[in-house]
């Protein structure tokens, strides 16, 4: 098992060619802009502070490294939001399909999703790049606390039919503020680094 509350931020790259070469194995975190792929992150550390959240979308503007035990976890800048500049999104578009170009150690993506809405296009963009470049990934489910039962049952029915091959995905609904899908999480990327560690 990792030791999350062990996580260290590394390095932040606002560049695709400061990025290192890939080395250890690597998680990626992506999703739209607000997303709450700050928030999620220090849940999983079980560190408040560790990344950077803020109300502002488009906060995350480069590529950032967290690690722990030799695992790299890897935020990407979030995608889709309007207000960013042209040469802005740009950037921040070479960044997150240069990191993907790379030949990197990709042990899993966890794409984000707001699970009171349905995904956008640039989220279903994401999922069909990922799909296509046979990617590893799982769905998160962000803000599951913000929905009544009925509301999560309806979204949760939804999402599958909404997302391409919906059906086949893991989906996990998650909260930072109830814990809800932390252990969940936990425990897949614990598999994979085992597994990885045994290869």
């Amino acid at each position: 098992m990792l030791r999350y509350n062990q996580a260290k931020f590394t390095a932040s790259y606002g560049l695709l060619s400061q990025l290192p070469k890939s080395g250890p194995l690597e998680f990626a975190f992506a999703g739209r802009s607000n997303v709450g792929k700050s928030s999620l992150i220090n849940k999983l550390f079980g560190r408040k502070g560790l990344a950077r959240v803020s109300s502002v979308p488009g906060k995350t503007a480069t590529i950032n490294f967290y690690t722990t035990d030799g695992v790299n976890f890897v935020d990407l800048p979030g995608y889709g939001y309007a207000k960013v500049g042209k040469k802005e999104k740009q950037r921040w578009a070479e960044l997150i399909e240069g990191y993907f170009n790379d030949e990197r150690n990709v042990g899993l993506v966890i794409q984000l999703i707001d699970m009171r809405h349905p995904p956008t296009q640039l989220d279903l963009d994401m999922v069909n790049y990922l799909i296509a470049r046979e990617f590893p990934f799982l769905v998160i489910l962000t803000k599951s606390d913000k929905l009544n039962k009925s509301e999560r049952e309806k979204r949760l029915a939804s999402i599958r039919s909404e997302l391409p091959y919906g059906e086949e995905i893991t989906i996990i609904p998650f909260s930072t503020e109830t814990g809800e899908g932390v252990e969940t999480l936990r425990q897949i990327i614990d598999e994979l680094a085992e597994t990885e560690e045994m290869q």
